[in-house]
């Protein structure tokens, strides 16, 4: 299984100046736009380490999962919420003739940790030997972080904050996620619950 990110968050939709207000920077910095790209690049890693943390788009963007055959013929788990819209199902065999089932046969169940793809009939269609399944769809919150629920908004502030505060840091204690982020978003983070003999 292969998760491929197709399209990037473009820099305006980045809360650039909302992070400066968070940093409570000075009145000549914050009407500044010297230090954009370093702001945006805390930013982007901030969203990065908190998407990886939960499993979780948070902006919206594009997506191919490349499967060589369904984890669960009857509902392949997708690994990335939430599903905005899925795009297209393409199925290809050995030699690389592609097939495109029509994607109103198929739908998304409605879960925000795990989402799963489903098809009009029980199962999935078919992947032939030595071929594969390649699902586009499209997956975060929504197009800014306006969209966002308020404590997500709020974990991706503070991240970036810390990364920011301590830039220049290379000691492991300072550069760990902090416990207000790990707090805000441990209710989007999925359990698993196992057992052991």
């Amino acid at each position: 299984m292969i998760l491929t990110k197709e399209t990037s968050v473009p820099d305006a939709a980045l809360p650039v100046d909302a992070l400066k207000h968070h940093l409570r920077l000075g009145s000549g910095f914050a009407a500044s736009t010297v230090q954009d790209p370093v702001l945006t690049s805390f930013l982007r890693a901030a969203m990065a380490a908190i998407e990886a943390r939960t499993g979780k788009a948070l902006l919206q963007r594009d997506f191919v999962l490349t499967l060589e055959r369904w984890d669960d013929p009857e509902a392949q788990p997708l690994p990335i919420a939430p599903i905005a819209h899925l795009s297209q199902v393409t199925i290809t065999d050995r030699t690389g003739t592609a097939e495109y089932p029509d994607i109103f046969r198929f739908r998304t169940t409605a879960d925000m940790h795990a989402p799963r793809l489903r098809y009009q009939q029980r199962l999935l269609p078919r992947i032939p030997e030595g071929g594969s399944a390649e699902i586009r769809f499209t997956a975060g919150y929504g197009e800014t972080c306006d969209d966002l629920p308020a404590d997500l908004v709020q974990a991706v502030m503070l991240l970036a904050a810390h990364y920011y505060e301590y830039r220049d840091a290379t000691a492991l204690g300072e550069g760990c996620m902090p416990f207000g982020v790990t707090s805000l978003v441990a209710r989007y983070r999925q359990m698993r619950v196992g057992f052991t003999s």
